[in-house]
């Protein structure tokens, strides 16, 4: 992964968004915890893994895709914010049970909340990729959905979203 490239592309977005609104990186850190939250809520919900109750399939792939990379966007952020950033490699997970990754990815997003420090933020990013590898995406596939997602973030800035 090109992590260079994407930390560059997040800072040009969070500095056009805080430029357009009126704010700085550090007042925001708590809703972009938040966003972040909700997020992975939102990526959950599209792979439905926890709903035993029910018979719906899960969402397309590009759609599920497309939740995780919004995902991706706070966790850049959320780095940016706090001067951490993540370059490592992930090794291959061997943990395909999507709902324990959810929650280790919840709890990984609490530990860096609590005590925001490069060890927990790497540890936030080794658990949601892991979760992304489970979710059968690769490098490409993220990268590929992280740069569209960017233009249209972009776009429904200067349209006023």
């Amino acid at each position: 992964m090109n992590w260079d490239k994407l930390y560059q592309l997040q800072n040009e977005l969070d500095t056009y968004i805080e430029t357009n609104q009126g704010i700085k990186k550090q007042d925001v850190f708590e809703k972009k915890y938040l966003a972040l939250l909700v997020e992975l809520g939102e990526l959950a919900n599209e792979t439905r893994c926890f709903k035993f109750w029910s018979n719906k399939p899960r969402s397309e792939r590009e759609t599920i895709l497309e939740e995780y990379v919004d995902g991706v966007h706070f966790l850049l952020s959320l780095g940016i914010t706090k001067g951490h950033y993540f370059s490592g490699n992930v090794s291959r997970n061997k943990m395909e049970d999507e709902t324990k990754l959810f929650l280790n990815a919840y709890t990984a997003c609490h530990h860096f909340f609590q005590h925001p420090t490069s060890v927990n933020y790497d540890h936030l990013w080794e658990t949601y990729l892991h979760l992304g590898q489970a979710l059968g995406f690769s490098e490409a596939d993220v990268h590929r959905a992280y740069l569209e997602k960017n233009e249209v973030n972009f776009v429904r800035q200067d349209e006023g979203y």
